[in-house]
């Protein structure tokens, strides 16, 4: 039984894959044809009928908007960089406060829970 099944199964999965569609191969040999054949006129149309379709349209606006929202983050990461050079950012001694902490003697000193620093 088992040396009839080894025989037999083999030769069923050959016969699937042999008679398997390719991938490959191109449908009809007459579209082939018509489409290498189409003359200048009819990609004209074809690309004008492409240019406005709805979906093409759609992506199209979303490209622009796309485009808007970067110029406007431009802006906006310009605006933040001019803002990174005053004192409060730049300088190391503001400890991330928006005014300069005072420097207590050293007895008086506090703890500053802004920035987690005795001054």
């Amino acid at each position: 039984m088992v040396r009839i099944l080894m025989i037999i199964l083999p030769v069923l999965l050959g016969h699937g894959f042999l008679m398997a569609q390719d991938s490959r191969t191109v449908g009809d040999q007459a579209t082939v044809i018509a489409r290498t054949e189409a003359g200048p006129q009819n990609r004209k149309a074809a690309l004008r009928a492409f240019n406005n379709h709805p979906i093409n349209r759609y992506y199209d606006r979303l490209i622009v908007e796309y485009e808007e929202r970067m110029r406007a983050n431009a802006k906006k990461y310009k605006v933040m960089a001019r803002k990174m050079k005053k004192p409060r950012y730049s300088d190391p001694s503001y400890f991330g406060h928006k005014r300069k902490p005072k420097k207590r003697p050293v007895g008086k000193r506090k703890y500053c829970q802004e920035c987690e620093i005795v001054h």
